[in-house]
């Protein structure tokens, strides 16, 4: 089994306007977690939720910027622990984001792919989450145009 997970989604949406929901802390805290992120390279940052009873993993992971390229690129490391203790996982996140067309009209795919993970169950675990995080992503980012629609 691949220890490595992908998405991709699509956005009727610039590759600027989705890059603003990846890289700012109040747009990420809307769809992912309260977080401290800065998009530098280097910048140590924390995603910080409450945990359910079901849940095994602790309500903090650790994280660093490995890479930053404005409206194409962004990489972290994403470090985890289960609440016992007994198991953490080192993995790193990589969005790409792709325009549809040149000028970005024809909107834009966003590539997730989270790799490094060890054990299976986080692999599964993390999966599901993105899924459901991606979905509440791409509503976001849609109302935030029919917002903008709407105020024009």
């Amino acid at each position: 089994m691949q220890k490595e997970i992908k998405h991709a989604w699509h956005f009727a949406r610039s590759p600027e306007e989705v890059w603003e929901y990846l890289t700012k802390p109040e747009l990420i805290e809307q769809w992912l977690m309260k977080t401290d992120f800065q998009p530098k390279v280097g910048h140590q940052f924390q995603f910080i939720h409450a945990t359910r009873n079901e849940s095994c993993y602790d309500s903090i992971s650790h994280c660093e910027v490995l890479e930053v390229k404005p409206f194409t690129k962004l990489s972290y490391s994403w470090k985890g622990n289960t609440k016992d203790g007994n198991r953490t996982f080192d993995s790193r996140v990589v969005w790409t984001l792709i325009p549809k067309d040149p000028d970005g009209s024809g909107g834009t795919e966003l590539q997730l792919v989270h790799n490094g993970f060890a054990v299976l169950e986080d692999v599964f675990a993390h999966d599901t989450g993105w899924a459901a995080l991606g979905k509440r992503f791409v509503e976001l980012v849609d109302a935030s145009k029919k917002k903008t629609v709407q105020n024009n």
